[in-house]
């Protein structure tokens, strides 16, 4: 045992019970980490919610000793899961904290994961590098599901390191081998805790909430990228921006401190207080007015108000909602458009075998999932604006606030928030988006115009759906010579007509032109993007060029970009029917195998650009197929980590491992002419 630890031992029969935590179970961790030798000694102060204590550490952490009260207590190894190796305590009647002294040599830094793999879950790894120990890694004792913290973390001096929650104190390093302490706490249930380590820089701003009391903003920022001109200032200076806005629209900032961190690996996570965001995401242009507002929203959604995972995850929606899908507005209805088409052309390339509920989401795991936590949940909130109207949501979104802060919520508790706001029940709707997979199939068969008196005209639309059908609010766009008029149509059955009374009789009509509904897109709304090769079930792969380094990097490719392990295709399996294709070789090899199977040669969207050009063939017959075209083996190599996040896209061209432009194949839609009754 340390010396850090032995003090930490002797000090711990001082503390005084937490008046301010003790309404929940609680957990105190006095952590000394010193990453490069991985070395993890800790104390847990546990304050336990049963008389026998089972928990679970990480198996490259063991206990070194258990006492209640001075008394030294057995500790039993009991079981192991995976990774995880379970122990038990059993405590006397009259134990009221357990101190539990444990600790190890942890797994090294894996730099070579990429998002996937992340999303995956990870085991508490260190590294000078950077350290990360993730809530779901065991690298503590956990108390009860639900608890309060206090963390103190040491460090040597080259090292900073925090963990969610408000700083309580901190002392820097006074020469280079003293070490940097830091000291945590949080006062609200909770039910895990992530640390973090790195040799970071810290900058720091104090901001004013709007009742004055001060919000603490921090980047902690690696030595390269906190020398970049103006970054931390301006990602410091964006995070108040947010919550300002987010302040106004939901209720007061419920932290008192929020900091931006740089992972070494490609993380995109957002904790109470903090985001932990790839240091090589930190400096894209972009991701300040994106993806950060997005992070710093979850101070409210998933960390102000919890999620109530046993009936499924609204947070993730609702954020996208409010932030991402809402800079979309902001710029220009265009953009939100577009952002609606890539969430229906998501859905439509997920296998119908894939397809989940939404009340079945919990975390992103894969695109299928993505496509409904996110892309599904984010159009039930804007369907249900559109249904409640913007007053009666913004109500709602309040009221949920004001309701559940600090509270784990489920979607009956927003549904009872909209009811509230809207005066108007609103189970049917919620129930048909979250326990109902896929999405209605909903078309105009026929429209009919009949003259009336005084020339009016009245206009019949028959509308279809595959069963079971839903209930939906659809908006309709009437097409005259010279301008558009939009209504909306109420549709319960799988057959509907709707009568409509017009001034003059329209030239056609287009349903749900501007894609406000979750629905399965007709077939010519529907480009082939990457997606519907990155979520297939059976994927396959032909390799088009025969020499042995190709064929490897094509198989890295393939084996990198597909969520499921594909198999080798034949050469004739180009332009026959079967699971989705991917051919890949350079492009000579490329463009004779296209050649030999009668299908379309390279688009002139991508002829002759960059070092690597991908695109999706749209035919009629034959195996979805999309392509990977490239100079040379090098360039296949240079696609491996960037290719999966273009799962949008039908077209790109790279230079290297940079997407250089990329497209979605137009799809316009059709307009379904009116018919005159005589």
């Amino acid at each position: 045992m340390s010396q850090f630890l032995a003090a930490v031992v002797a000090g711990l029969a001082l503390l005084a019970p937490w008046p301010a935590l003790a309404a929940a179970p609680a957990l105190d961790l006095q952590v000394e980490l010193d990453p490069a030798t991985r070395r993890f000694e800790a104390i847990a102060v546990v304050t336990p919610v049963a008389g026998d204590f089972h928990f679970e550490l990480h198996e490259s952490l063991a206990v070194r000793a258990a006492t209640v009260g001075g008394r030294t207590l057995a500790v039993v190894a009991d079981g192991q899961q995976g990774s995880l190796r379970g122990w038990r305590v059993r405590l006397p009647a009259d134990a009221d904290r357990l101190r539990l002294a444990y600790g190890g040599t942890l797994p090294a830094l894996e730099r070579n994961l990429d998002y996937r793999e992340v999303l995956g879950g990870l085991p508490p790894m260190a590294s000078n590098e950077g350290s990360f120990l993730p809530a779901g890694a065991a690298w503590y004792p956990q108390p009860a599901p639900r608890f309060t913290y206090r963390v103190s973390v040491s460090v040597p001096a080259g090292q900073r390191a925090l963990v969610p929650g408000r700083l309580v104190a901190e002392t820097a390093p006074s020469d280079a081998a003293g070490p940097y302490r830091a000291s945590f706490e949080f006062d609200h249930p909770i039910d895990g805790i992530d640390l973090m380590a790195g040799p970071w820089t810290i900058r720091e701003r104090m901001a004013a909430r709007a009742d004055g009391t001060p919000v603490r903003l921090r980047s902690y920022f690696f030595p390269d990228l906190d020398a970049s001109p103006g970054l931390a200032d301006g990602y410091l200076g964006d995070v108040q921006r947010y919550i300002e806005r987010y302040s106004g629209e939901i209720g007061a900032y419920p932290f008192t401190q929020f900091s931006v961190v740089a992972s070494p690996l490609p993380t995109g996570f957002g904790m109470p207080t903090l985001t932990y965001l790839g240091a090589a995401v930190l400096k894209l242009p972009f991701i300040r007015a994106t993806s950060l507002g997005h992070e710093v929203l979850h101070d409210w959604w998933g960390n102000g108000v919890g999620v109530d995972y046993a009936k499924g995850n609204w947070s993730e929606g609702l954020t996208t909602f409010m932030a991402d899908y809402a800079y979309k507005e902001e710029e220009s209805a265009a953009a939100a458009r577009a952002m609606r088409l890539g969430w229906l052309r998501d859905f439509a390339a997920v296998p119908a075998s894939d397809q989940q509920t939404l009340a079945s989401f919990r975390a992103r795991r894969h695109g299928a999932g993505e496509a409904v936590g996110y892309g599904k949940s984010a159009m039930l909130f804007l369907m249900l604006r559109d249904a409640i109207g913007d007053a009666a949501f913004h109500r709602g979104i309040r009221s949920f606030w004001a309701q559940q802060r600090f509270k784990a919520a489920s979607w009956d508790d927003l549904r009872a928030a909209f009811e509230q706001a809207s005066g108007r029940p609103l189970g049917g709707f919620f129930d048909q988006w979250l326990n109902r997979a896929g999405g209605p199939a909903v078309s105009i068969v026929k429209a009919v115009a009949a003259a009336r008196a005084g020339g009016a005209v009245t206009l019949t639309v028959s509308v279809e759906q595959r069963a079971p059908p839903y209930a939906l609010h659809l908006p309709l766009e009437i097409d005259y010579p010279n301008r558009a008029e939009l209504r909306w149509i109420d549709v319960k059955g799988a057959h509907a007509e709707v009568r409509l009374a017009l001034d003059a009789a329209p030239a056609g009509l287009r349903l749900d032109p501007d894609l406000r509904v979750y629905r399965r897109l007709e077939r010519d709304q529907l480009p082939p993007i990457l997606r519907q090769w990155i979520v297939a079930r059976a994927p396959r792969l032909l390799v088009a060029s025969p020499a042995a380094d190709v064929r490897e990097a094509a198989v890295a490719l393939a084996s990198r970009l597909f969520e499921a392990a594909p198999t080798a295709a034949a050469p004739n399996a180009l332009g026959q029917p079967g699971e989705p294709l991917l051919l890949a070789g350079l492009h000579a090899d490329v463009d004779a195998a296209l050649a030999a199977a009668k299908l379309p040669p390279r688009p002139a969207a991508v002829a002759g650009r960059g070092s690597a050009q991908v695109w999706t063939v749209e035919h009629a017959t034959g195996a979805p197929l999309a392509v990977v075209s490239a100079d040379d083996a090098d360039a296949l190599r240079a696609l491996l980590r960037p290719l999966p996040h273009y799962g949008g896209q039908s077209w790109l061209v790279f230079a290297g491992s940079r997407a250089v432009d990329r497209g979605v194949w137009p799809a316009p839609g059709r307009l379904i002419p009116v018919r005159l009754a005589h």
